[in-house]
C-alpha cells in the first residue's frame, strides 16, 4: 500500500520467475557492458521526478569525477519487475538499478543469489551511519529473503510515510483548530459532521482505507507488534486490542458519518480529488500526494502524522542494487554514494521528495521543509512501520476485499479480522 500503484508491492513472485517479456525487447543490448569505465544504470523514475531531478545532477557530477560514462536506460516498473529473474542473470544485466523493497521483490532476489550483498561497501561508505533503524530494515535481508536481516542488498535515499492532510482554511471556516490529541481528532470529526460535511476523504476500492485501518491498529501498538506482523517474529493475533480495535473503529468511522456510506466504492484518486476539490477536509494517506496537493489543491493545507501515534505506516523509497552479474560494481557504489550526498539529497527535498540523508538547512522551499520535518519526526521516533499488505503475496487484495465486507455491513468486524488472520496465516506459513 505504498505510492499510488500499491498492490504491486508484493503480488509480483510468480512475475518474477516467468518468461513475460522477451530479454531482448527489455534490456537493450549489453555490448559496453565489459567496458570498465561504462556504468550501466537503469530506474523508472519520471523524468519530472524529485528522484529523477536529482539522479540526473548526480549522473553529471559522478561523470565528471570519475570520468566514466553513465549509459542510462530509463525502464517502465513493469519492465524490470516482469524480467528482472531473466535479465538478472545474464550478461545484459546493468550494473546498477533501482527496485522495489519488500520481501518478495528485493528480497526474493536476495535470496536466490541475483542480486549483491553489498554489505562491505556499505562500511566502506558508512551508508548505514546515514539511514535510520526502521530505513535500514527494507535494506537488509536474510538468507530466506525476509527483510530485516544481517546483510545489506540495498540502499534507499527516499522515503516516504503515510499521515493525515488537513484543509486548514475549512478548518479555519469552521472555526477549528488542528487537532493535537486523538480526542481533539474524534471531536472535529464530528464537528464537521454536525455541520453536514463528510469529513474524511476515503477510497475502499484501494489502497486508503486499508491504510486508515492499519494505522488504527498501529495506534495501540507496539514495535514488537510491528516485528511480529512484518519480520514473522512471533505468531499474531487477529482478536488481539490491535486489530480488534483497528476494525472495530473503522465501523464505528461508518456508522458515525465520518467516512460516506459508499465507500466501498470509491477508488484512491476519487478520494485525492476530493480533498483537492475542497469537499473533504481531511485525508489520511501517503507523502506521494504532496506535490499533486501544492500544484492543484486551490488552498492552504498542511500534514501532519496521526495524532498520538508513535508508529506511522511507511518505509524507503525503493532501493538501488547491485546485480550479481553487474560488470562494475565499483562504479555503482561510487554513484550511490553520491546520491547519498547532502546536495544531491536536497534537489530530492526542494522539489517535492523525501529525502533520507538532507541537511535541513539546504530545504529551501517551505512546504518542502514542512513535508521532511513530519518524516523526520517519525524517523526519530523508529516510527516507520510498513505497509499492511507487505507480509504475503496477495494481501493487498484481501484487505481491500475484507474491509468492504466491513463497510458495506456485510460482515462484522469479528468476521473480517478472522477472514484476514485466515488469509495472513496461509500467506506467511512459508516464513514461520
Amino acid at each position: 500500500m505504498a505510492r499510488n500503484t500499491p498492490s504491486r508491492t508484493l503480488a509480483v513472485v510468480g512475475a518474477l520467475s516467468a518468461a513475460a517479456l522477451a530479454l531482448a525487447g527489455c534490456a537493450g543490448g549489453s555490448g559496453d557492458s565489459a567496458d570498465s569505465n561504462t556504468l550501466r544504470l537503469w530506474h523508472y523514475e519520471g523524468e519530472d521526478s524529485a528522484m529523477a531531478k536529482a539522479w540526473n545532477e548526480a549522473i553529471e557530477v559522478f561523470e565528471d569525477e570519475t570520468g566514466a560514462t553513465v549509459e542510462f536506460e530509463q525502464k517502465s516498473f513493469e519492465q524490470i519487475q516482469k524480467t528482472a529473474s531473466q535479465v538478472l542473470d545474464s550478461d545484459a544485466a546493468p550494473d546498477l538499478m533501482e527496485f522495489n523493497k519488500g520481501n518478495a521483490t528485493a528480497g526474493f532476489l536476495a535470496s536466490t543469489g541475483l542480486i549483491t550483498d553489498i554489505s562491505d561497501a556499505v562500511d566502506e561508505y558508512g551508508w548505514a551511519d546515514k539511514l535510520a533503524p526502521s530505513l535500514q530494515t527494507t535494506a537488509k535481508y536474510s538468507e530466506d529473503g525476509v527483510m530485516g536481516g544481517d546483510a545489506w542488498y540495498g540502499i534507499p535515499n527516499y522515503g516516504e510515510f503515510v499521515g493525515v492532510y488537513y484543509n486548514t482554511d475549512a478548518f479555519a471556516a469552521a472555526g477549528l483548530q488542528i487537532p493535537t490529541t486523538y480526542d481533539e481528532f474524534v471531536a472535529v470529526l464530528d464537528a464537521f459532521v454536525a455541520k453536514g460535511i463528510t469529513p474524511l476523504a476515503e477510497a475502499g476500492a484501494e489502497y486508503p482505507l486499508g491504510q486508515l485501518w492499519y494505522q488504527l491498529a498501529l495506534s495501540r501498538a507496539d514495535r514488537q507488534f510491528v516485528n511480529d506482523y512484518q519480520l514473522y517474529e512471533n505468531p499474531v493475533d487477529w482478536q488481539g486490542p490491535e486489530f480488534t480495535y483497528a476494525t472495530d473503529t473503522l465501523q464505528e468511522y461508518v456508522e458515525n458519518g465520518y467516512i460516506a456510506s459508499d465507500v466501498s466504492s470509491v477508488k484512491a484518486e476519487d478520494a485525492g480529488v476530493s480533498f483537492i476539490n475542497g469537499t473533504a477536509p481531511i485525508f489520511v494517506s501517503g507523502s506521494w500526494w504532496y506535490g499533486r496537493f501544492v500544484e492543484e489543491a486551490g488552498f492552504d493545507w498542511t500534514l501532519r502524522a496521526f495524532p498520538e501515534a508513535t508508529l506511522s505506516l511507511g518505509s524507503s523509497g525503493n532501493l538501488w542494487v547491485v546485480p550479481e552479474n553487474a560488470a562494475n560494481k565499483e562504479l555503482a557504489y561510487e554513484f550511490i554514494d553520491i546520491t547519498m550526498r547532502p546536495e544531491i539529497q536536497a534537489i530530492i527535498g526542494n522539489n517535492g521528495g523525501v529525502p533520507v540523508a538532507a541537511d535541513p538547512a539546504d530545504i529551501t522551499d517551505e512546504k518542502s521543509a514542512e513535508l521532511i520535518a513530519t518524516f523526520n519526526g517519525i524517523l526519530d521516533d523508529d516510527g516507520l512501520s510498513f505497509y499492511p499488505d507487505w507480509p504475503a503475496a496477495g494481501f493487498y487484495d484481501v484487505i481491500v476485499r475484507e474491509l468492504q465486507g466491513l463497510v458495506t455491513g456485510a460482515q462484522d468486524a469479528a468476521t473480517t479480522n478472522a477472514n484476514l488472520g485466515a488469509e495472513y496465516e496461509e500467506g506467511t506459513a512459508d516464513f514461520r
